[in-house]
């Protein structure tokens, strides 16, 4: 084998292996499973069934006909996992309805049909051509159309939360599978290219594959897509949530402790630190310390409203609404009210 054939060899197979190990942290490993990763685990699996045979039927001699076809199979379940992802990560509670499995008929009937398929027959038989030409067709076809409805899953998504109501998780998600639809647009466009062998040599596809599951690794860690799914799009069931904090934080004065943060409401309700913020977010319009600031800056405004406020210093003001030192009271005073607290007091007090 030559040097140039080593390197495109290492090349192709290091993204088979990291969408490998990729899958199993995400179906073994992860604490957070769910059905979405669970998805995302078995399309990574199954791509890699798909991108290590053509790395063989590239470098290796002698392919029996029954891998190849086997090969192309898998392809037939890509589409059907990768509409249930889409439809996971954007509807709350997403279950996996039973006649979803009817879609799986394709690939049984494609991979029962290669189990019969021999090397004799693939090299002499007449029929071969048409059977492979038109079974590669429609494979191609049936990924595309899923990738459509992928799109539609996407774009539908997008229509119904409007831009300037989506949530900080909401807006990853979207980046998120926006990334995923482009990565397989680029698989299956590598692929169908292949069919000109002339023109675009086999292996691009592997490698065009290996690209690709690299960049969505580093997308989904970076935007934490692995620790989402639909729930974040659940505006009934955040704003019971958020009803349920704002009676604890608002009407007990919760937000007066300064050492009040997210993993302590997190252990209180139950909820994974994600789901109390995302609930704040949507429904307050803020994050988790502007919205426990602004009640804290209301109480400051009272207190520094008053004629009797003047005997306690503006430090000792800070730390009664909750504040834990004088420079985050000042930030967030600056922040929200345009002043200074001691220039807030003045103008106030000579009214």
């Amino acid at each position: 084998m030559k040097f140039s054939d080593i390197i495109l060899v290492l090349l192709s197979s290091a993204g088979l292996l990291h969408g490998v190990l990729f899958a199993f942290y995400l179906m073994v490993f992860k604490k957070k499973k769910g059905l979405a990763n669970l998805l995302l685990g078995m399309i990574l699996i199954f791509m890699a069934f798909r991108i290590g045979k053509s790395v063989m039927l590239n470098f290796g001699e002698d392919l029996e006909p029954i891998f190849i076809f086997i090969g192309l199979a898998f392809l037939l379940l890509i589409g059907p996992l990768l509409r249930w992802y889409l439809l996971s990560m954007t509807r709350p509670n997403f279950k996996l309805p039973k006649h979803f499995l009817l879609e799986f008929l394709p690939f049984i009937v494609f991979f029962g049909g290669s189990l019969f398929v021999t090397k004799e027959w693939f090299e002499n038989s007449k029929w071969v051509i048409i059977v492979f030409s038109t079974g590669l067709i429609f494979i191609y076809l049936h990924l595309a159309f899923y990738i459509v409805l992928g799109w539609n899953v996407f774009r539908a998504t997008k229509r119904k939360h409007a831009p300037e109501l989506r949530t900080k998780s909401q807006k990853a998600t979207l980046n998120w599978l926006f990334s995923l639809l482009i990565g397989f647009v680029l698989i299956w466009v590598s692929y169908v290219l292949n069919i000109l062998d002339e023109t675009v040599p086999y292996i691009v596809g592997p490698i065009v594959y290996s690209v690709v599951i690299y960049f969505l690794s580093y997308k989904a860690f970076r935007l934490k897509a692995t620790d989402l799914d639909g729930r974040i799009f659940d505006s009934n069931g955040n704003n019971l949530l958020f009803n349920e904090i704002s009676k604890l934080i608002v009407g007990d004065s919760l937000y007066r402790e300064p050492d009040i943060s997210l993993p302590k409401l997190s252990k209180m309700w139950g909820k994974s630190t994600q789901q109390i913020s995302t609930a704040i977010n949507e429904c307050a319009k803020r994050n988790f310390n502007d919205f426990i600031n602004h009640y804290r800056i209301q109480d400051a405004k009272k207190l520094l409203s008053t004629a009797e406020s003047e005997k306690y210093t503006i430090s000792s003001i800070a730390f009664d609404v909750g504040f834990s030192s004088l420079s985050s009271f000042n930030g967030a005073f600056k922040k929200f009210e345009g002043t200074t607290p001691s220039s807030f007091r003045k103008s106030s007090l000579e009214l």
